[in-house]
């Protein structure tokens, strides 16, 4: 049986996990993500004593995801200074010998759901993760949504709340975005405290709601979505879902027609993903699948 490698690449750790060709976890560590030259070497070597025969990654970005660019398969203007500019497809490639296909770490969330988990069975999702930042993923006709770039969900800009005590919010790029208003490291500034230490009814909540269902209501009219999946460490706090619904239902005022955007039909249309922690990793799998197949039809 077949092997297959899988790698979730975090701007903080990287998951590492070897996967038989029907989706069965084998084996799944975990290693902080350092400089190229302290983290590479480690992988390299897990996934070459496993004899895979794919890997696939989903990575932290921005990425360069256009086959016909020179810089194809590289971690580009990322914040993460020691990894910019890095040839993260080339290294492995070169190193283990096998087919590589990359993708965001959130596109390769979404390619799981909509084949495995809350999308399941249907043809387009938006996977959308609230965490250190945002950043989501779009899956339409069961392919990930690439163009220019990537998507990048977490600085489209948002209607600042009256009353928000922090409206320009953190991000060094853009007053008011989505993730400098929204994301973990925001709620702290913002409120003090991190996220997991405010109780359901600390005003931080319904703000983040807010914010957050303007975030669904643009997919809604831009993407139109059959499925809105939000995860990450923010959206564990369950609470947060019934009050982003109710949000988005209100933002829309009945002007989008659908039996999935009405209060009986919300609750199973803006969801959390049914792969839990393994959205990613097992998008992964599936993108190493795919770059076996590819392969085999050259």
């Amino acid at each position: 049986m077949m092997h297959f490698g899988a790698l979730e690449a975090g701007g903080t750790k990287m998951v590492l996990s070897l996967m038989d060709e029907n989706g069965t976890m084998l084996e799944r560590v975990s290693m902080p993500t350092l400089t190229p030259a302290e983290t590479m070497p480690g992988m390299i070597d897990f996934f070459r004593e496993r004899h895979i025969a794919a890997l696939g990654i989903g990575c932290f970005g921005p990425l360069d995801l256009r086959p016909d660019s020179p810089t194809y398969g590289y971690i580009t203007s990322t914040p993460k200074l020691p990894w910019r500019n890095y040839p993260i497809v080339g290294a492995f490639r070169e190193a283990l010998g096998v087919p590589v296909k990359l993708d965001t770490d959130v596109n390769g969330a979404a390619i799981a759901e909509q084949a495995l988990g809350a999308a399941k069975g249907l043809g387009s999702c938006v996977y959308v993760t609230v965490g250190t930042g945002i950043g989501g993923g779009v899956v339409l006709d069961g392919k990930p949504v690439h163009g220019l770039v990537h998507p990048e969900f977490g600085h489209q800009l948002m209607a600042i709340v009256p009353g928000d005590p922090m409206p320009e919010g953190v991000c060094p790029y853009h007053k008011g975005c989505l993730e400098g208003l929204a994301a973990g490291p925001a709620i702290q500034k913002r409120w003090g405290r991190p996220a997991v230490e405010l109780p359901p009814e600390h005003p931080a909540w319904e703000l983040e709601a807010t914010y957050l269902a303007q975030m669904c209501v643009n997919m809604i009219v831009t993407v139109s979505p059959e499925v809105i999946v939000l995860g990450g460490g923010v959206m564990q706090q369950a609470h947060l879902f019934p009050k982003i619904r109710a949000k988005v239902l209100d933002l829309l005022g009945g002007y989008v027609s659908s039996p999935s955007i009405t209060p009986e039909g919300i609750d199973s249309y803006i969801v959390p993903p049914a792969l839990g922690v393994n959205s990613g990793v097992i998008g992964a799998l599936l993108l190493g699948a795919r770059a076996l197949e590819r392969e085999g039809e050259r």
